[in-house]
C-alpha cells in the first residue's frame, strides 16, 4: 500500500482496511464491502455547525433515494468520526442520517491516522473524503482543514469519473 504526502493514501493505491462500529454498535469492515464503491467521509465532530451542515448535505444530495434528486446510486457512504458510537447514534437520529456513521473512538483515531487525516493536536479527524472503487482502490480524495467544508458537487464529479475507464 502506498501513501501520498502526510500519510494520505495515494490515488491508485489500495485503501487501508479497517473495522469500526457504526452508530448502532454493528461492526463494519471495509473489505467486506468489496464489489461496491465506497465513499469515506471523515469529519471532526457530530453536533458542530460545519459537520452538521456537511453531513446533512450528504444526506440530502448524495444519499437521497428521491427520484427527483437521485443520490450516488450504488455507492456506499460511510461517515467516520472520532466521536463515540452513542453520540453518533443520537446525532444520526436527530439529523435523519440513514447511512452508517462509524466511530473511530478507540483506539482513538487509529483509522483516521491510517488515512492521514488525524489532527493530533486536537484529537479528531480533519475533513478527508476518499472514493474507493469496488476493488477498494482509492480513485479520488480530498482533505480539507477542520473549518473548511467540502463541496458536494465534488463528490458527484468523482463518482461520475469512477464510471470512466482507468487509464
Amino acid at each position: 500500500m502506498s501513501a501520498g504526502p502526510g500519510g494520505v493514501p495515494a490515488v491508485g493505491s489500495l485503501a487501508p482496511d479497517f473495522e469500526l462500529e457504526d452508530q448502532h454498535g454493528t461492526p463494519v469492515r471495509l473489505s467486506a464491502l468489496r464489489g461496491t464503491p465506497v465513499l469515506l467521509v471523515f469529519f471532526p465532530h457530530a453536533f458542530t455547525p460545519t459537520c452538521t451542515g456537511e453531513l446533512c448535505s450528504v444526506r440530502d444530495e448524495l444519499a437521497s433515494t428521491d427520484e427527483q434528486a437521485p443520490g450516488l446510486d450504488g455507492v456506499q457512504i460511510l461517515g467516520i468520526s472520532c466521536d463515540p458510537a452513542p453520540a453518533l447514534r443520537v446525532f444520526a437520529q436527530r439529523e435523519g442520517i440513514s447511512f452508517p456513521l462509524l466511530s473511530d473512538f478507540w483506539p482513538h483515531g487509529e483509522v483516521s491516522r491510517s488515512y492521514g487525516v488525524f489532527f493530533a493536536p486536537r484529537g479528531f479527524a480533519t475533513r478527508g473524503s476518499f472514493l474507493l472503487d469496488g476493488e477498494g482502490v482509492v480513485r479520488w480524495s480530498v482533505v480539507n482543514g477542520p473549518g473548511d467544508a467540502r463541496d458536494p458537487a465534488d463528490y458527484r464529479a468523482a463518482v461520475a469519473a469512477l464510471a470512466e475507464p482507468v487509464p
